[in-house]
């Protein structure tokens, strides 16, 4: 009797089969251009001087058909194994199972596919008469629709959902289906088991008490581990966009764990999510009642003259408002170093996110928010998720709707699905004012509180973290705080991207980071001369962080979280990081 998977390996395709595959593409190709030249009004006059360079499309159209033919000719007379070249295609993890290279008609299902993509994308340039940033949308547009069509996403095309759709009877995709309604139910992809993390419990776990409250935040204080601590103590600033435990996952993944046994009296801020009260919040609140705030607040309880400050992503955009806000006080002295992590304050090179920020875009968020007040986060969720869908959508659709496996247990996956409200119409500033219109680097381009902020009059030494395959904040985008901000400055280089490239302990043995001292005009020139080191950036970072405070007190007194004036109101994580 045969196996399950003896039943899904058809023959090898005939060579009317490939004529057939040749008509598909062909077809492909005239409804795309047919859809096109409706839309132009029929004539097809304006699409042909508007849209394509005919000489850039020619060679496009015939670098498809000789790729085309090359395919055609590997499935009739296919090389021996050893002397096969190294096909790209056998990297892209969508098809890493060998079912899709032992059998003939998948593999050349997938490399057909692959084939069409790469046209697809390269007809991008054939495009004449848009800007640059309309060429972007298009090509973002394009790779949606080309990983959305992949056929790893399709029952019948995907050699191991149909494996095992055979070896359950079908049990798989009833399973799956269960999946998708539980996530339509909801309006939210599950990317992870929603029981296996417990706030408090297994994540967001590092002891602490909440020492303040206001309608925005709350300010949570952790205990220390040692006799004695850094005078100077440690505010950070997450994202509003996201719950803060990103840097308190896992015990072993906690960066506000390994800071406080680093010696530092470490305060995070937890934001509210949004919710009706918050219709009037704006860029005065989160800067000035939120960052300032918070620092003011520390340095009452503590008795110090300044704090360590970190800003990540959004947060660090805000908090280099803050420090300009601080330096045209004369007040500088409040933030003793400031720590970016991910962090833009210049936006003409900020990635697919500015995609995101043209006159339809803003309707939309118009349309989506909530009572005029708030933003649901599950937008915002799902716009991240765009960015990378190959691996944060469709994955999860071919592995859990499909082949009906059980979500995994995920500290990272469970933090990203955990969204967070936006005040509306702060959310649209931000989009407006720095991605859109990119003022923040324009001296007195934005007003905090009446007050108009100059990026270039911070003298606050800074620590610039980046990461080298960041999707969210471009490495190159967040280089130019470099030359934006004026005190000195020490710039790192990490491996990964937006959250693997900061959420790195040491234990891990994960990554590198790159350094290169002195004054390099670009990213390029940095990294042309930098020194790679194996593993994380933090103890880099926290030797940084000596070299500008070294005196240490006794963890005594305000040091312990409840033991101030700041009585403690509940144990960390607290309630605002709970509501919805």
């Amino acid at each position: 009797m045969a196996d399950a998977s003896e039943k899904t390996i058809p023959d090898m395709p005939s060579l009317e089969e490939l004529q057939h595959w040749t008509w598909i593409i062909g077809r492909a190709q005239q409804m795309v251009m047919e859809a096109m030249s409706q839309a132009d009004g029929g004539d097809g006059k304006k699409l042909a001087t508007l849209f394509f360079d005919p000489n850039r499309a020619a060679e496009v159209q015939n670098a498809f058909w000789n790729d085309s033919i090359r395919l055609w000719q590997r499935f009739l007379a296919p090389p021996a194994p050893d002397t096969a070249p190294a096909n790209p295609a056998d990297k892209d993890r969508r098809f890493a199972a060998p079912q899709w290279r032992d059998n003939p008609v998948f593999d050349l299902i997938r490399q057909t596919y692959l084939m069409l993509c790469e046209h697809l994308l390269s007809s991008v340039d054939a495009i004449s008469g848009v800007d640059a940033r309309q060429r972007e949308q298009i090509r973002f547009v394009t790779r949606l629709f080309a990983d959305a069509m992949s056929p790893s996403n399709f029952p019948l095309t995907n050699p191991q959902v149909l494996e095992k759709t055979i070896e359950t009877r079908g049990e798989n995709l009833l399973k799956g289906l269960e999946y998708m309604l539980a996530d339509l139910g909801k309006g939210q992809l599950t990317q992870t088991d929603p029981n296996a993390f417990e706030l408090g419990r297994n994540i967001a776990a590092t002891p602490g008490k909440v020492v303040r409250e206001t309608p925005l935040y709350q300010l949570i204080q952790y205990a220390p581990t040692s006799e004695t601590v850094f005078e100077t103590p440690l505010v950070i600033f997450p994202p509003w966009i996201n719950r803060y435990y990103i840097l308190d996952l896992s015990p072993q993944k906690s960066f506000i764990r390994w800071a406080v046994e680093q010696g530092l009296t470490v305060f995070v801020v937890s934001w509210k999510s949004a919710d009706a009260s918050m219709a009037d919040i704006t860029a005065d609140d989160y800067v000035l009642r939120g960052q300032v705030d918070a620092i003011d607040a520390v340095r009452e309880l503590l008795g110090v003259e300044g704090v360590h400050a970190i800003g990540y992503c959004v947060a660090g955009t805000t908090l280099a408002m803050t420090l300009a806000l601080l330096a045209a006080r004369g007040e500088a002295q409040k933030v003793k170093s400031a720590t970016f992590f991910t962090a833009q304050v210049d936006f003409a090179g900020a990635g697919d996110l500015n995609l995101f920020v043209d006159d339809d875009q803003m309707k939309l968020i118009s349309m989506l928010t909530s009572e005029g007040a708030y933003l649901d986060g599950r937008y915002m969720a799902a716009t991240f998720n765009l960015l990378r869908g190959r691996d944060l959508i469709w994955s999860y659709v071919v592995n859990n709707y499909l082949l009906g496996q059980e979500y995994p247990p995920f500290d990272l996956l469970h933090w990203n699905g955990d969204y967070t409200n936006l005040p509306a119409k702060w959310h649209r500033a931000y989009l407006e004012d720095l991605y859109r219109d990119n003022k923040l680097v324009q001296p007195g381009g934005v007003t905090i509180d009446g007050t108009p902020i100059d990026l270039s009059r911070v003298e606050t030494p800074s620590y610039i973290q980046a990461g080298r395959e960041d999707h969210i904040a471009p490495a190159e985008s967040v280089w130019k705080l470099m030359h934006h901000l004026a005190g000195p400055k020490r710039f790192v280089l990490a491996g990964s991207g937006h959250i693997a490239g900061v959420v790195n302990p040491p234990s891990a043995k994960k990554y590198q980071y790159w350094t290169n001292p002195g004054n390099h005009r670009t990213l390029q020139e940095f990294v042309a001369g930098a020194k790679e080191v194996a593993g994380s950036w933090w103890p880099d970072w926290i030797q940084w962080i000596e070299d500008q405070a070294s005196a240490r007190v006794v963890a005594e007194n305000a040091r312990i979280p409840g033991n101030g004036a700041f009585p403690a109101i509940e144990d960390a994580p607290g309630r605002y990081v709970r509501t919805r």
